[in-house]
């Protein structure tokens, strides 16, 4: 298990991520009807009757009505796609089950409680194979049908979803995917001040601490000209990301500056300005996105020093370059 693995199952290791993951990411009305104040995390391991061990993610459980729903979380941050996930998941429950008969869970109920098993995905490359285990059985005759096992899945794939895809207002799975995703540091940024005023109060000083854990581990991979191991809360991660944002802009104008000023011996002062500006820039968008399109080479000749400044401003803080120049 890597750093990232650790880090992830800390955070959904608080009640509060688990009832956002719910909240916002599992479809259906009926999520509406969960007591949401009831979940309760289970033992996350289990040992199946030939006394193997098994390790699950994490299994929390919550009240529907006079009942409970169990949520199996599989945190799978592998390089590659386990297109057998639909087994692996139907052993898992089937090992949950066993615990409970063993331990009486289900009380004076001859049934079995439902299980809800969710997969969130991380990895790079987009989820791709079956979530349904009847995909992955050979064609039979119609006669066996009825006797196969059936399991599937909700899959939660991190880098699918769109920003407007995300859940709207304070959740706090959204903000983590939001991080994990984040083009630029001024995406960064948005993000840690919206975490910063969600987790303010005392009773999530552990959530709060773990997200700064998760950043501590994750964040290289996000910006590596921030010194992320060496922070200590989120205000301050947010704070060096403001530092670093208003200085990199301070740098670029000087640059611009010092190029126009020597530029504008021969040209004029203003149109040397500009014309150091201009050429900054045009490093900086080919240094942040590996070319400029030649309609927006052209643009950018003709461009006056305030379009310059303002253009100049978003480098760092868009996803394409075609949000600089809309």
């Amino acid at each position: 298990m890597d750093n990232h693995d650790t880090s992830y199952r800390l955070l959904f290791a608080h009640a509060e991520m688990v009832r956002e993951l719910l909240k916002g990411f599992v479809p259906g009305d009926w999520v509406r009807e969960l007591d949401l104040d009831s979940l309760e995390k289970m033992n996350g391991s289990y040992v199946s009757d030939d006394l193997r061990s098994r390790h699950s993610d994490a299994v929390w459980r919550v009240r529907w009505g006079p009942r409970w729903v169990y949520v199996y979380l599989l945190l799978e941050f592998q390089s590659t796609v386990d297109r057998f996930m639909p087994v692996r998941v139907l052993s898992y429950i089937g090992l949950l089950y066993q615990d409970l008969i063993k331990r009486r869970e289900p009380g004076n109920s001859p049934l079995l409680p439902p299980v809800l098993p969710i997969v969130l995905y991380n990895g790079k490359p987009r989820w791709r194979a079956s979530v349904d285990l009847a995909d992955l059985i050979q064609p039979m005759p119609q006669a066996l049908h009825e006797f196969q096992p059936r399991q599937r899945f909700l899959l939660l794939d991190e880098g699918r979803y769109q920003a407007h895809e995300l859940p709207a207002g304070r959740n706090l799975v959204a903000a983590l995917f939001r991080l994990e995703h984040s083009a630029t540091p001024e995406a960064l940024r948005q993000v840690l001040a919206l975490l910063v005023d969600w987790l303010k109060t005392p009773e999530l000083a552990d959530l709060r601490r773990h997200f700064v854990e998760w950043l501590r581990r994750r964040g290289p991979s996000l910006d590596p000209q921030t010194y992320w191991r060496e922070i200590n809360d989120l205000q301050e991660a947010n704070t060096m990301l403001e530092d670093r944002i208003r200085e990199w802009k301070a740098q670029f104008r000087q640059e611009g500056l010092q190029e126009g000023l020597e530029q504008g011996l021969e040209q004029g002062v203003e149109q040397g300005v500009a014309q150091g500006v201009r050429t900054v820039l045009h490093r900086q968008l080919l240094r942040r996105f590996g070319s400029v399109p030649e309609p927006l080479a052209q643009r950018l000749a003709e461009a006056t020093l305030p379009q310059l400044e303002a253009w100049a401003d978003l480098v760092y803080e868009v996803e394409t370059i075609d949000d600089i120049f809309h």
